[in-house]
């Protein structure tokens, strides 16, 4: 249940157009929902803002399916990452608004009267093979109530690119950078704005790479002031990061 939706029972419970009783039944499954092979967490937005986002990888189209109907019954909203494609299949044939993004192997439904979104995340890629990370990051991000941008293909094989988009990288209020490879875009990045940036490397790249491990390291080792950095190939974490830093800029203005 998100917090508008438990304001509307409470306030209903208040002005006595909602019977005690029938408040009790509707918070029966109030803040956890147990579907047998899944513990839904109903209370999540409350504490973190958020719903619970649902993890595909490891869950049948049946189990997966019923965790989103459950998610949906208490918000007006889901994602769903790591999605297989048959799975992306039973989702989308049975819920309203769903749609499958397989670039980036997630299923979301949007509120009906979803807007443009707060703010601004910048999503920046090295790449075209980072698409599916970058992809990841945008739609999380986007889902959690920002405006996002995708700056693609920018690496530093080709600086000119980047550096024709200095003004765009400043407006942002957070940036999520992704790069494979040799993973210095994020540094870059970090040493041209005064922005949070979060840095994603991915398994993108020859041998020496170690599918990622070379980017992360170098990430991790960034002489760039503000550059945080999360796993390998996680655009869900860095667009989580990157929305919930909007949002925080978003409050303070009010």
């Amino acid at each position: 249940m998100d917090s508008e939706r438990l304001k509307n029972l409470l306030e209903g419970i208040r002005e006595g157009a909602l019977p005690v009783d029938e408040g009790l039944r509707r918070l029966g499954d109030f803040p956890l929902r147990d579907l047998g092979h899944t513990l839904l967490d109903t209370h999540r937005e409350l504490r973190c803002g958020h719903s619970e986002v649902l993890f595909g990888e490891g869950k049948t189209p049946e189990q997966l399916l019923e965790a989103a109907r459950a998610l949906l019954d208490h918000h007006d909203r889901m994602l769903a990452t790591r999605v297989a494609p048959e799975a992306a299949r039973a989702l989308c044939a049975a819920l309203p608004r769903a749609r499958h993004h397989p670039l980036s192997r997630v299923v979301t439904v949007e509120p009906a009267n979803a807007g443009p979104g707060i703010g601004l995340v910048l999503v920046v890629s090295a790449g075209t093979s980072d698409a599916p990370v970058a992809e990841e990051a945008a739609i999380t991000s986007r889902m959690l109530g920002s405006r996002v941008e995708l700056l693609a293909d920018v690496g530093v094989a080709g600086l000119h690119r980047l550096l024709g988009q200095i003004e765009r990288l400043r407006e942002a209020r957070a940036l999520v950078v992704v790069a494979g490879m040799e993973g210095a875009l994020p540094s870059v990045v970090g040493g041209l704005v005064d922005r949070p940036v979060i840095a994603v490397p991915t398994s993108v790249g020859y041998g020496a790479s170690f599918g990622g491990v070379a980017a992360l390291l170098a990430m991790l080792n960034s002489c760039a002031a503000g550059v945080t950095v999360v796993n390998i190939d996680n655009g869900f974490g860095a667009g989580y990061a990157a929305a919930r830093i909007n949002r925080l800029a978003e409050d303070s203005r009010a």
